[in-house]
């Protein structure tokens, strides 16, 4: 592809080449484009407000007696031999011990180890489970009663900040940085009350963070010096459970809307 690019030049370059989309998404990007009259934008949206309206409605009603929780995020892709999972899942374990129970995305990875340490210790373990056209499916140690199946990543989000008492957050791809900046965006604005959020893995987040310092932070300045205190980054489950003990030993657990 790059010998191809280097012959036609700059100003002739086929786009297609450098991103080509696959036929469902030229259709989506069709549809976008489409002219629509008033009936039906009105039929589309209002069902998708009642979609909306359901989810949220789901979600209150079966995650608004869990108890104090903490949230484990990190990649689907994750396999039961990798170190992290096996540290996810300890971490889930040490969590129940200590009084909460553990909230996940409910699918594979690091999700599932999440999940099965709070299973196997017998606590409360939520799965959070969003459709996906690949990775995503429930994982077999979500309590039956706690398992919530969601069409948006928004009303989603939403249940995981509101009865979430901590993130702890593992390696993972853009679902599990999108998580995570929503968090810290909130707290940074206030929107919500401050609540820790730990990464796990130095090596794995060390780029991440100096690029927050050093560009974010100390070139352009689109952060204060502050904004770093919203998370910790550690390596070990103990370590990890102990910034949430420690935390909370000055506050009450409650949700946080």
């Amino acid at each position: 592809m790059n010998e191809e690019l280097e012959k036609t030049g700059p100003e002739t370059i086929d786009v297609s080449l450098l991103n080509p989309a696959i036929p469902e998404d030229e259709e989506r990007i069709k549809e976008a484009f489409q002219d629509r009259n008033w009936s039906e934008i009105k039929s589309s949206d209002s069902w998708v407000i009642f979609k909306v309206m359901a989810e949220f409605v789901e979600g209150f009603d079966k995650l608004a007696k869990i108890g104090p929780c903490v949230s484990i995020f990190g990649s689907a892709r994750t396999l039961p031999d990798n170190p992290y999972y096996v540290v996810a899942e300890e971490i889930a374990a040490k969590l129940v011990r200590h009084g909460y129970g553990v909230i996940t995305g409910g699918g594979p990875g690091i999700m599932e180890a999440g999940n099965k340490g709070a299973y196997e210790q017998g606590g409360r373990s939520v799965g959070l489970n969003i459709q996906l056209p690949f990775e995503q499916h429930s994982n077999i140690y979500i309590d039956p009663d706690k398992n919530i199946n969601f069409d948006f990543f928004f009303v989603r989000k939403v249940m995981f900040v509101k009865y979430s008492q901590g993130f702890i957050v593992l390696p993972g791809g853009f679902g599990t940085l999108d998580e995570l900046f929503e968090a810290l965006t909130l707290i940074q604005t206030k929107k919500i009350g401050r609540f820790p959020i730990i990464l796990v893995g130095k090596t794995y987040w060390a780029g991440l963070i100096d690029w927050i310092k050093n560009t974010m932070l100390s070139e352009e300045r689109n952060i204060n010096p502050e904004d770093l205190k919203l998370f910790s980054v550690v390596d070990t489950p103990d370590e990890a459970v102990r910034v949430i003990d420690e935390f909370y030993s000055k506050y009450l657990l409650k949700p946080n809307f």
